[in-house]
């Protein structure tokens, strides 16, 4: 049985996912970035600021945004193929430990985004496809996504977009 040790720098509470909160590489999708002032409060500068779809890190661990250094801003750029973090929506990353980066004089763990986009286990659902009409019906159905889920990668931006396409459909055949 593996027991979770608790990372010295657990007990200063950052705002910010860092280092010691990734234990093994890990896939989180980015929902969106905005330029935001330091909440730490260290500082009065201003930082790319990433926010998660999921909502947990593990089972009742809250997840926490992760600031986006000039590194990892890059290598989003790079993985979106846009250079405006408003266009930084609904993107898949692996989040992984770098250890001995310098900063300053010091060497310490830091938190990067792989360049390698993460290989989903499922396949993306396309727009307009077959699978979309059915997962159209699905949510008509269930009035959820979770079967769809099963078989297929939604983005955030796709299920807002069944739901909608399911709820006009359901609204006009009532009229009829």
């Amino acid at each position: 049985m593996t027991t979770q040790k608790t990372h010295y720098r657990k007990a200063f509470d950052s705002p910010y996912l860092s280092s010691q909160d990734i234990i093994e590489p890990t896939v989180l999708t980015i929902s969106r970035v905005e330029l935001q002032g330091d909440k730490s409060k260290k500082t009065k500068d201003h930082f790319n600021t990433a926010y998660f779809v999921e909502k947990e890190i593990r089972q009742g661990e809250t997840l926490k945004p992760m600031i986006l250094n000039a590194t990892n801003s890059r290598t989003v750029k790079q993985l979106t193929g846009q250079h405006f973090i408003d266009d930084w929506k609904n993107v898949k990353v692996t989040i992984y430990v770098e250890h001995n980066i310098r900063f300053g004089r010091d060497s310490v763990d830091g938190l990067r985004i792989s360049t390698v986009p993460p290989v989903l286990s499922k396949p993306l659902l396309e727009v307009d496809s077959k699978m979309w009409k059915s997962a159209v019906s699905a949510y008509k159905r269930d009035q959820n996504l979770d079967a769809v889920k099963e078989r297929v990668e939604l983005t955030g931006a796709q299920e807002k977009a069944i739901i909608e396409e399911a709820n006009f459909i359901a609204e006009n055949e009532d009229v009829s």
